[in-house]
């Protein structure tokens, strides 16, 4: 039987991934999004397969379809996104789950939920495990997505036990690749960019904060693992890499990689609340869906760099103006 399934966020970066791998498995599949921070080209290529639909549409509203899967996704997740309108996040990431879990409770669909690391907020644990309730400023800039975020858990978990609706609730920790937003403020972008325009690469603080990067192939086989697990298992379960670099080492990796004669430029104070380091305790997600990244920094960022020199940067526009 052909499984139908709704993807919310399909057309941003990781959703248009997803999508790819459902289109190829014979899934029927929804693309719902409302292209605030996603682009159309991002699943253009599927616009003609007779398995996919786009529908534009904003998670804050109501929404109804026939389904018997579905991965919420919709929320703006780099920080400049966020916080540009961050009532409005707030709204997507609770009204988001909501409306996904009212869905999932009239048809019985099955729903796995991308929560996020940002959960954990400036973590006083290393690694972060699941079992981490998290350091989190509720009041600060980045609250809105933090507590957004963790609020939609909350809402999960209720559903859950309340309604017997079949959660899987999963973390996502850094994640990046092509089809990234060239002008989304995440890290592996914005020195991709600078590097490729032969300009400093501006590092916030001293460069010596870490973050654990997962290649967006690897982040996909966890959704799709995870959406196979038995009912009893609701989460969270982290989804990243666990290899852990300092954004100096990740920028000095992209100038040598993409040939670049950008220099580095310590050029920007930390970000209130900004994480000092981030890496995922993976453990159980090895244990209950043998999962484990295969894809290298150094490989990654290869096939990041070549997908950034294929496009025009020209054509994608800026969603809030920082840039």
């Amino acid at each position: 039987m052909q499984m139908r399934i709704l993807v919310t966020g399909g057309a941003g970066f990781l959703g248009s991934h997803l999508c790819d791998r459902l289109v190829k498995m014979n899934c029927d599949v929804i693309c719902l999004d409302n292209f605030f921070t996603s682009q159309k080209s991002n699943i253009e290529h599927l616009l003609d397969c007779h398995n996919f639909e786009l529908v534009r549409h904003d998670v804050v509203d109501p929404f109804k379809f026939e389904v018997d899967r579905i991965f919420n996704l919709a929320c703006p997740a780099a920080p400049g996104h966020y916080q540009y309108n961050p009532i409005k996040t707030v709204k997507t990431s609770f009204m988001g789950a909501l409306n996904s879990l009212g869905l999932a409770k009239r048809v019985r669909a099955r729903i796995v939920h991308t929560s996020t690391s940002e959960v954990y907020g400036d973590p006083d644990v290393h690694p972060q495990s699941e079992s981490y309730r998290g350091n989190v400023n509720p009041i600060g800039p980045r609250a809105c997505y933090d507590e957004g975020k963790r609020a939609a858990e909350t809402l999960m978990f209720d559903y859950h036990r309340m309604h017997k609706i079949d959660i899987k609730v999963v973390r996502i920790f850094n994640t990046y690749g092509p089809r990234m937003h060239p002008y989304d403020g995440r890290v592996v972008s914005n020195f991709i960019r600078q590097a490729l325009n032969g300009e400093d690469i501006t590092i916030y603080g001293d460069g010596a904060q870490s973050r654990s990067f997962c290649f967006v192939d690897d982040l996909v086989d966890g959704l799709l693992s995870t959406m196979e697990l038995p009912r009893e298992f609701t989460g969270p379960m982290n989804l990243g890499n666990q290899d852990e670099y300092t954004i100096r080492q990740l920028a000095q990796a992209i100038i040598r990689l993409s040939g670049s004669k950008s220099k580095l430029v310590q050029a920007r104070p930390l970000p209130q609340d900004d994480p000092a380091r981030r890496q995922p305790d993976t453990t159980l997600a090895k244990k209950m869906v043998g999962w484990d990244p295969k894809v290298g920094l150094d490989e990654g960022l290869s096939r990041t760099i070549a997908w950034f020199k294929s496009i025009d940067i020209a054509e994608y526009r800026p969603p809030t103006p920082q840039y």
